[in-house]
């Protein structure tokens, strides 16, 4: 929800929603309704933008709200901008459904707060929903076979898709969302056919550096963190907080899952030892899964 005063005490309103309905939503439109102070009159409404007359009062101290934000699942980030050229940020939560504007012109610490917890929990849970992200790190697991080259590769993963967020968050990189989602699909296919290799064919660069591997095709997972995270938007007085914030949120839910998948892939592993054959199940699942979402992604082209 972007606020920005046009005059004295008339804000523009932009409410933008993620997702499939991402785009400047006119006053209503959807199950959540941003709400402005009593004192606050609509004059204008449109399909990019309405105006809200706040009279003298203005916003300073006053308390936005969204209804039908506590039985949803969004957070939402606001962003305040006055004549003056100040600028605050903030954010609400379904546990948390109001945010009180600060009624001096300091920001408060308040709404850095707000902003740094809602962006680390916006990465923590756009990684453990990232199923495509989620399997390709599983798929990394299974293709090393020590702790410590583990370690390099994660590593490896985690630099490159930070390098590539943070470029792109900044503008300095703009590739098509679409291709990119395509690409990481077929980024696991690669993967699981590598798992496929019988253990007693010469080894494949991937084999030999899976750390390298893990570091370029982390190039390419990072543009689509940035995708996600351009989805929700970034209060443009607030880009180094949101976006360190959003990387550690997706760092913190990586290594949970990390951490979580070392026992199953220990037991795995005692079975493999058993049946051989059984390595292969993993392979063709991740494989399998990895091209329905190619065909999927690639369909969007033409859509």
């Amino acid at each position: 929800m972007d606020l920005s005063e046009r005059e004295p005490g008339i804000f523009a309103v932009h409410w933008r929603l993620p997702g499939p309905e991402s785009g400047s939503l006119a006053l209503g439109a959807g199950d959540l309704v941003p709400q402005l102070p009593a004192h606050c009159t609509v004059v204008a409404t449109g399909n990019a933008s309405w105006r809200a007359d706040c009279h003298t009062p203005g916003l300073r101290g006053a308390t936005l709200s969204v209804r039908g934000i506590e039985a949803s699942r969004i957070d939402v980030i606001v962003r305040i901008s006055w004549l003056t050229g100040e600028t605050i940020s903030g954010a609400l939560y379904p546990a948390a459904p109001e945010f009180i504007v600060p009624g001096g012109p300091a920001v408060s610490d308040a709404t850095v707060a707000h902003v740094a917890w809602s962006y680390l929990g916006l990465g923590i849970e756009h990684i453990l929903l990232g199923y495509d992200h989620l399997l390709f790190v599983l798929g990394l697991m299974l293709l090393v076979d020590s702790w410590r080259m583990l370690l390099k590769t994660i590593s490896a993963f985690t630099v490159a898709h930070s390098v590539t967020l943070a470029a792109a968050v900044l503008g300095l990189v703009h590739v098509p969302p679409a291709p990119v989602e395509a690409l990481i699909a077929m980024s696991i296919v690669l993967l699981a056919l590598e798992l496929t290799r019988p253990l007693d064919t010469p080894p494949t660069l991937a084999r030999r550096y899976p750390w390298l591997v893990a570091f370029v095709f982390g190039l390419l997972h990072g543009l689509g963190f940035a995708g996600a995270l351009s989805e929700v938007g970034i209060p443009p007085d607030r880009i180094a907080l949101a976006l360190l914030c959003f990387n550690l949120g997706v760092e913190a839910g990586q290594l949970a899952f990390v951490l979580a998948m070392l026992a199953p892939l220990g037991l795995a592993r005692r079975c493999v030892q058993r049946w051989p054959q059984a390595r292969l199940v993993p392979a063709y699942t991740i494989g399998a899964l990895a091209m329905a979402w190619t065909f999927e992604r690639v369909q969007r082209f033409w859509l």
